[in-house]
């Protein structure tokens, strides 16, 4: 009789301890990056940045255009490479930093990022940087956080990204990622 009432205790145990094991991971880490769903309605403002439309950074473009625009879509990235599983397309004249929005990087990848902001503002802290993905996407937020807490100064984020321009009809143009290469 003891083991019959002990079965089902132990099913309720282990279906509990599945259930902790597959919980979602919390929407936002310590350090305040969104970290799931990251195709979801984003806020009006990143810290720390010019939330633009597609006018108002069109309008940057002419004024600034030493202005560098980032896109930060992720790409696939297994066994040391990139790997296209679909075509993608982004603003003219864009580096694709991809995986940079993410909500956590891994040293490799922070290292990524930092590199290439550093190239790409030519060392200065106060360069104009558009960080975009598409429209409800954490990614560019993430990414335009992550510049500001580096100390860049001049940042602006694109909210509605890709899909925005694409909508505007404005052109697209075929991407691929900066290589992830060692220092």
């Amino acid at each position: 009789m003891g083991q019959i009432l002990l079965l089902p205790l132990l099913v309720v145990a282990l279906l509990l301890g599945n259930a902790q094991a597959g919980e979602e991971l919390p929407l936002f880490n310590a350090e305040g990056y969104r970290q799931e769903h990251y195709r979801s309605p984003t806020p009006e403002q990143a810290p720390g940045a010019v939330t633009v439309d597609t006018a108002a950074l069109r309008q940057l473009l002419e004024r600034q255009p030493d202005a560098v625009l980032i896109d930060v879509f992720r790409s696939t990235w297994r066994f040391g490479q990139f790997i296209e599983d679909q075509p993608h397309s982004n603003l003219p004249d864009s580096i694709w930093l991809a995986n940079t929005g993410d909500g956590a990087l891994a040293p490799d990848w922070e290292r990524y990022f930092t590199r290439n902001l550093e190239r790409l503002s030519q060392n200065r802290k106060d360069a104009p940087i558009v960080f975009y993905c598409r429209s409800d996407c954490w990614l560019g937020w993430n990414a335009t956080r992550r510049a500001q807490a580096m100390g860049y100064t001049q940042l602006y984020w694109y909210r509605d990204g890709i899909d925005g321009w694409q909508q505007a009809g404005l052109p697209l143009h075929d991407a691929t990622p900066e290589p992830f290469a060692a220092p």
